[in-house]
């Protein structure tokens, strides 16, 4: 039953699983406990599925593809339209969950946690609409259908909105799908299967299976009935999706890890530019694949832009994230802290200069899973800060000493998935954006676009989510030759 934490949080206990339209008891009895990682107390629990519930969820989505594939694009758009309706309608309870299992302060996840994914779904229905299903090219009438059933692995640090970019395009195409949810932030996605209950899809259309990677998402990887596998998360853990997918041939979209550049050309307006880049680094307290955790300025300029950002990183408050002053909540758990902790220790003993923040906890808040906003400056090409993903509020700023230097060094990544290009030429800033080898580029902070392509390049992995792009990775093409 529901109870009170000494927090004011609603204790939410799932005992079952979403496999064909209904909650069934999972194969086996073990539970995950999910944490507040703002309080360190457990504030749900969900099952632990296994290669069963799986089996059992693959093959509900199975039986129900060649119904739901062939249901017609009004039937799958009025479908999603629904699910939109009832994320808007339990919005409020969406982003106290989400600030309660991910510590995203609650108005950041009111506003994009929650209102992205909203957008999103209200985007497919609208698309999938206007998709060109078929077209004649000589003798050939080439159809555009559903590749079958899809499985979806989602990370923890965007719980609704990672699960959302996959499900409402497999759905708008017409396949059907079997989702496993990071179980570090799994209670958004249980919300989400009650929504599709109520949303009245078929039964086997979405189907909720909850528990480890190697377990779960192993069998879902490897599943011969899975036609495609959309998984978002780190690099390492998609090579492993990648070399299981490959034993049946399946198709596989992949959206990893990053270490993006933002590039600061001396002509702009460097007070700008060097804040957003900081506010940037920190959103979501760093947890962010796309996040410009690198930011490269003229070497005579240093100085100046080490001063601002240590000045903008000091003025973010961090704290508990229900206070509407928070703008850094804490890290999404014990593993993540330390991480983030022992990347800026590595910074410091390679010699880059410490501006601002640190290993140590913020002031008052040693309960909790809390790191401070960090900056270094006079970081080289060959740090550890400068190479790999860290995951947290840690910018690494970089001298260069010319355009063509900022841009070797921009692209001196494994990573490619998106980066920064400031300054007040915007056909300066244009050139510089097409040589960066990444799947998108801000323009002197150009705002996001949910209609855009969005993925990466080199080891950020490979397809595209948002827009008619999304929706395409989830079709097959068949010829018709007449």
């Amino acid at each position: 039953m529901p109870r009170e934490t000494a927090w004011g949080i609603i204790l939410k206990k799932y005992d079952k699983l979403y496999i064909g339209g209904s909650w069934v008891e999972p194969f086996g009895a073990r539970v995950i406990e999910v944490l507040d990682p703002s309080s360190e107390e457990v504030i749900g629990t969900v099952p632990e599925g296994d290669r069963l519930d799986i089996k059992a969820a693959v093959a509900a989505a199975a039986q129900a593809f060649d119904s739901w594939s062939t249901a017609g694009v009004d039937t799958h758009a009025a479908a999603i339209e629904r699910l939109q309706r009832g994320v808007l309608a339990r919005q409020q309870e969406l982003a106290e969950t989400i600030c309660s299992e991910l510590g995203t302060p609650l108005s950041l996840a009111q506003s994009v946690q929650v209102g992205l994914p909203a957008s999103v779904l209200g985007s497919f229905a609208q698309l999938v609409r206007q998709q060109k299903w078929e077209e004649r090219i000589g003798n050939s009438l080439v159809v555009r259908e559903a590749i079958g059933v899809v499985g979806c692995i989602t990370p923890w640090n965007f719980p609704l909105h990672q699960v959302v970019l996959k499900v409402a395009p497999a759905l708008a195409a017409g396949c059907t799908v079997v989702l496993k949810p990071s179980e570090v932030t799994p209670l958004t996605a249980f919300l989400l299967a009650e929504i599709v209950e109520e949303a009245k899809l078929p039964p086997g259309v979405f189907n909720l299976v909850s528990g480890y990677g190697p377990e779960v998402g192993e069998a879902l990887a490897s599943h011969p009935d899975v036609a495609m596998l959309s998984f978002t998360g780190s690099t390492r853990a998609g090579r492993r999706v990648s070399e299981l997918a490959a034993q049946t041939i399946k198709r596989v979209a992949l959206e990893l890890g990053g270490k993006s550049a933002n590039i600061i050309l001396a002509d702009a307006d460097f007070k700008k530019a060097v804040s957003s880049g900081v506010q940037n680094c920190c959103f979501n307290s760093g947890q962010v694949c796309s996040a410009l955790s690198r930011m490269l300025v003229p070497r005579e300029r240093l100085e100046e832009a080490g001063q601002i950002a240590r000045e903008v990183a000091e003025g973010l408050v961090v704290g508990n994230p229900r206070n509407s002053s928070t703008r850094l909540g804490p890290l999404v758990s014990a593993a993540q802290r330390d991480r983030v902790r022992a990347y800026i220790r590595s910074g410091i003993d390679e010699g880059a200069q410490l501006l601002t923040g640190g290993e140590e906890p913020p002031e008052g808040l040693d309960r909790g899973y809390y790191v401070r906003p960090t900056v270094f400056s006079r970081v080289r090409e060959d740090m550890r800060i400068a190479r790999e993903e860290i995951f947290g509020p840690v910018l690494s700023i970089m001298p260069y000493k010319d355009e063509e230097d900022a841009v070797r060094i921009a692209n001196d990544s494994a990573y490619g998935l998106s980066g920064g290009v400031w300054s007040e030429d915007p056909a300066r800033a244009e050139r510089v954006a097409r040589r960066l080898r990444t799947g998108q580029v801000s323009i002197n902070g150009g705002n996001f676009n949910p209609l855009a392509p969005f993925g990466g390049f080199k080891q950020s992995g490979n397809g595209r989510e948002f827009g008619k792009f999304g929706l395409e990775e989830y079709l097959e093409i068949k010829s018709l030759q007449l």
